[in-house]
């Protein structure tokens, strides 16, 4: 028997509008739930110069320290390492010069202690402007 004989048969039909709705509440969850990386950075612009660097200053006095402590002041070797010494050194090197730059040329396998003692001497000689040299790979 059919009982349904007047009636139209409905095809079955898929409402998107829910869909939607439940697509669009993912999405706000998830922009309120990410978190962005902000990587927080110093901007520095450094300074340029056009000029060619100068070979030597005057007013400059070379220390190399090598790998086995030695001390040589403008490339002349120190009888003795210890911090008086080299002070005298500094004092000797420096000459009337009016407050020079003592720039350290310390080799890579040099002590760390050897290299205080140069700046404690340079400390001892009155001379507060120290500077280390390197080198470009």
């Amino acid at each position: 028997m059919n009982f349904q004989r007047g009636r139209s048969r409905e095809e079955p039909e898929i409402n998107l509008i829910p869909m939607i709705d439940v697509l669009l509440v993912i999405i706000i969850f998830l922009m309120l739930t990410t978190t962005y990386a902000k990587f927080s950075g110093l901007e520095i612009n450094l300074p340029t110069a056009d000029a060619s660097k100068q070979a030597e200053q005057p007013n400059e006095v070379e220390v190399a320290v090598t790998a086995s402590g030695q001390v040589l002041l403008n490339k002349s070797p120190l009888a003795a390492t210890d911090v008086k010494s080299i002070a005298e050194g500094l004092r000797r090197a420096a000459g009337g010069k009016d407050d020079p730059l003592i720039v350290i040329n310390a080799d890579a396998k040099a002590t760390h202690q050897s290299v205080v003692d140069v700046m404690q001497a340079a400390q001892t000689a009155g001379y507060p402007h120290i500077s280390f040299a390197t080198q470009n790979r």
